[in-house]
């Protein structure tokens, strides 16, 4: 068997993520018994090797966790859901069956909230720059953003504050 490689992302698992969508939107009662939220921070957080202590400090300096956050950007993007995922993702979460309205489920955003956070990781390493890459490449804005996580988790007593 080979190793794990942690450098790696795993690809979003679209068939799984459109039957949850698909279920959500018919009203199904398999969908009302889904895992709740915590559930999937911590599902999606192994299934790509990210922290999932990393992604709820994110969602909650996005949106203080309301998966129902919609947010207009000044550039004329939106972002969407608990982990604010921005519009210039969907033609691709769209060409993997990913539709932009999904994103309105807890457990969707999450996943794909991990899925992007994974790609910062594997182009900058498991580093606080890949955290602030989440929000935005600029240096400045990456830098401070990568600073309000470590506060966040600093603040639940999780991180030591920095010195």
């Amino acid at each position: 068997m080979a190793p794990h490689k942690t450098n790696t992302f795993r690809p979003l698992r679209v068939g799984a993520l459109c039957a949850w969508a698909a279920l959500l939107a018919l009203g199904s009662s398999a969908a009302h018994a889904a895992p709740p939220a915590d559930d999937c921070f911590d599902r999606a957080g192994a299934y790509q090797g990210v922290n999932p202590l990393v992604l709820r400090a994110v969602a909650w300096r996005e949106s203080k966790g309301d998966a129902t956050a919609i947010n207009r950007n000044a550039n004329g993007s939106i972002d969407v859901g608990q982990l604010q995922i921005n519009s210039i993702h969907f033609p691709e979460l769209e060409s993997r069956g990913i539709p932009h309205r999904a994103l309105t489920d807890p457990c969707v955003n999450i996943f794909v909230a991990a899925w992007l956070l994974k790609q910062k990781m594997v182009r900058y390493g498991n580093t606080w720059r890949a955290i602030g890459a989440y929000h935005s490449e600029s240096p400045h804005e990456r830098d401070a953003y990568a600073r309000s996580i470590q506060a966040i988790l600093a603040n639940w007593g999780l991180l030591r504050p920095q010195q």
